[in-house]
């Protein structure tokens, strides 16, 4: 009952600071991903590092919330596209300080900084263009929420539908995470498609209802696998958890596994059908 308390508090105050995020301003939104990527990366190399090669760890956070800000700046505020060659400079110095390392034994253990790099950033960058209209460049969340709420309700279906009749049931992917089971997964499938729906009705998917539910399936189906892609670095390094920075919830890749394969994808269906 004291977890359950934990975990509904804590998770409430993580709606409002995302909401806040969304919703109130594009600094508040700016400042929110910025926490999001420099959490996220802390947690990876934490897991797949320990405490080694820290110069290198915090030259590549600072390279990925400089990269999300130059986008952010570029795309929100029309900043000169020539800036953007700054984003080099990090890069370029974590390669230069591997020269000066004393034990290279291990360098190949830095390959994981470039790999917290490919899997995180560039799906966090994705989330500023669901905000800045192109047409006129106003600032706007509510597209990006409607994702997330796609999420969350694949989430909780997922987890409701799992604990009910998953237990005994067939395991979804047993040798990444033996706790997942099918029935979670159409659990979830029915809740995303339910949010697509009431989203459109709701005016906040300007799309045709096929649209809402086309994409709701596939963003189900990705963040499915981001889940999982995630459970495999964890098992790989023996972590239950990311982190903790959640009480009762776990780290921020926790919960934002399954929005790092589900928003690009989402994306990238508006973008090839000509949605946003």
């Amino acid at each position: 009952m004291k977890n359950t308390i934990i975990r509904t508090i804590s998770g409430i105050c993580f709606l409002g600071v995302m909401l806040g995020g969304f919703l109130i301003h594009p600094y508040a939104f700016a400042a929110l991903h910025v926490l999001i990527i420099a959490g996220m990366l802390a947690e990876f190399f934490h897991m797949s590092m320990g405490k080694r090669y820290p110069l290198q760890r915090i030259l590549a956070i600072l390279f990925g919330c400089g990269l999300f800000l130059s986008f952010f700046a570029f795309l929100g505020y029309k900043m000169p596209k020539h800036f953007l060659a700054l984003n080099g400079i990090p890069i370029l110095a974590i390669l230069i300080s591997t020269l000066y390392l004393k034990d290279k034994e291990d360098l190949r253990d830095l390959a994981f900084v470039f790999m917290g790099l490919l899997y995180i950033v560039p799906s966090v960058i994705t989330a500023i263009a669901l905000v800045f209209k192109t047409e006129d460049g106003n600032f706007s969340g509510m597209l990006l929420l409607a994702f997330f709420c796609i999420i969350w309700c694949s989430d909780v279906g997922a987890y409701v539908f799992g604990h009910l009749f998953g237990q005994n049931g067939k395991k979804l992917f047993p040798s990444v995470s033996p706790k997942k089971s099918w029935a979670g997964f159409w659990g979830g499938l029915v809740l995303a498609v339910g949010a697509g729906i009431a989203l459109h009705y709701a005016g906040l998917f300007k799309f045709s209802l096929i649209h809402s539910i086309v994409i709701s399936v596939i963003m189900n189906i990705a963040g499915v696998y981001g889940d999982l892609f995630e459970s495999v670095w964890k098992r790989k390094f023996g972590f239950k958890d990311s982190g903790n920075v959640i009480p009762g919830h776990g780290g921020l890749l926790d919960r934002f596994d399954s929005a790092l394969f589900a928003i690009p994808t989402g994306l990238a269906y508006l973008l090839l059908f000509g949605l946003l």
